[in-house]
């Protein structure tokens, strides 16, 4: 049984189409951001960083006490070393695969995330800020399309986490300021990787909790942060 630490974010629907792909046991505890769940000290023992998605693993392959793993990217890795699946064996596809994954995690995710903030949840509307990640990101997607031309998926023929990683982060793209009739490989991509079954399964788990409208609570919680923790409200 895995326990995984969730709520309906790109970060958090990696590890739902993961685990769905893989067949895996698993329940969701969610950790709603907005009102603050991530700074409560059992959720801190696991992830120290204050984010989530995290996991803890009832089952190591070990055979081991529990092992717990903060970071969707490491979180990827971990299942799929644990499974066998989704995270190439052969050394240059696995590189291959890895590459990718870093590349979500360092690029797209965190240059999306600021393009969403600049343009859904900023107080004041900044015009350079928004123009400097819409651009941003249209440059990763162009990226991504070119390294898409003449392939099913980002690492190769095969499914993999590189192509977990970044499709959340591509759902949003018309509110990234998006259109994927620009990039025809990637939007192929999406629609071949948005029809797997277990992609639909693993967004169908998200109604259950689905963010409310943006409080300005929630905002000091969500980007008030310092060392010190969360803005006071």
């Amino acid at each position: 049984m895995i326990d995984l630490f969730y709520w309906p974010t790109p970060n958090g629907h990696k590890i739902t189409m993961f685990l769905e792909e893989a067949g895996l046991e698993y329940r969701i505890l969610p950790v709603d951001i907005r009102a603050g769940d991530q700074f409560k000290p059992e959720f801190l023992a696991i992830s120290p960083n204050n984010r989530m998605p995290a996991i803890i693993d009832h089952a190591p392959l070990d055979g081991g006490e529990p092992v717990s793993v903060f970071e969707s990217g490491a979180i990827l890795v971990y299942l799929g070393e644990k499974t066998g699946a989704f995270l190439p064996q052969d050394i240059r596809e696995r590189k291959t695969a890895l590459e990718w994954l870093f590349w979500q995690m360092g690029g797209l995710g965190p240059m999306a995330g600021q393009n969403h903030h600049f343009n859904m949840y900023a107080p004041e509307k900044i015009p350079y800020a928004i123009d400097r990640y819409v651009k941003e990101t249209n440059r990763l997607y162009g990226v991504l399309d070119r390294r898409l031309e003449g392939r099913a998926y980002i690492a190769g023929d095969d499914y993999s986490v590189a192509d977990m990683a970044a499709y959340p982060w591509i759902v949003p793209h018309e509110r990234q300021g998006q259109n994927l009739n620009d990039f025809p490989n990637l939007k192929a991509w999406f629609e071949r990787v948005k029809a797997r079954p277990a992609t639909i399964r693993a967004y169908a788990k998200a109604e259950e909790f689905q963010d409310k409208p943006m409080t300005e609570e929630a905002r000091k919680i969500l980007f008030g942060q310092t060392a010190g923790g969360p803005a006071k409200a």
